[in-house]
């Protein structure tokens, strides 16, 4: 099998996600490190851009099937689709309940159009806007409070384990990414018992020890070019 392209970053939480699912797959991969910016190095600059007109990571290049893949959802869906041919992280269309089908999509969903903005734009308000905006930042703030108590809810459903009650899953790739920056977020994780008891669980599993230790000692973009 050859080995599948992972373009990402060492800051934001997106690779990482596609990062971790490619290690659970057991999948060969080499990450690449962008820039922020426009420059040679950058994820706006001239290399990247030409695999992803956004100008955005992550992006997959995958030569066993000549496929290349943006944004984060539409990659892992797209590792889900092509190696996860025994179900083992996302349920099975053939054999799951609807009710299943649709928990695996809306709780994905959730990561992708509430928690994960609003986490995002918490961190920029506080760390880097250039001029201070503290109506936004507490906007920000109480949006991130309640999407913790909506997951911490879920969490307790499974006592910690998952975000699904089923099991782990993607949907546990998806949210551990953003939520592991709580703190750096300024938030506290002690008022959400079952977020703070997955977060552990999660984080002390194998693969993501190595994903978080690996990916930030990867080669520059440009100089795998």
């Amino acid at each position: 099998m050859k080995t599948l392209i992972h373009h990402g970053h060492s800051t934001g939480p997106n690779p990482f996600k596609v990062a971790v699912l490619l290690e659970l797959l057991k999948l060969p991969y080499e990450t690449r490190l962008w820039d922020l910016g426009d420059g040679e190095n950058g994820i706006k600059g001239p290399h990247l851009t030409k695999l992803n007109e956004n100008g955005r990571v992550p992006v997959l290049e995958d030569p066993n099937t000549g496929i290349i893949a943006w944004e984060s959802m539409a990659v892992i869906n797209y590792l889900l689709r092509t190696y996860d041919t025994t179900y083992t992280l996302h349920p099975s269309p053939h054999t799951a309940s609807p009710q299943d089908l649709i928990d695996y999509d809306k709780w994905t969903s959730f990561l992708i159009t509430t928690l994960g903005p609003m986490m995002g734009q918490l961190n920029w308000f506080t760390h880097y806007h250039s001029t201070k905006n503290e109506d936004a930042r507490q906007r920000y703030e109480e949006q991130a409070k309640r999407c913790f108590e909506v997951l911490n809810g879920q969490l307790a459903k499974s006592g910690g384990k998952s975000v699904l009650e089923g099991g782990f899953s993607a949907v546990d790739v998806h949210c551990y990414c953003w939520c592991r920056q709580v703190g750096f977020a300024g938030l506290e994780v002690g008022g959400w018992e079952w977020v703070g008891r997955w977060l552990e669980g999660v984080g002390g599993m194998e693969v993501v020890r190595k994903v978080y230790e690996e990916v930030p000692k990867a080669k520059r973009g440009v100089d795998c070019l």
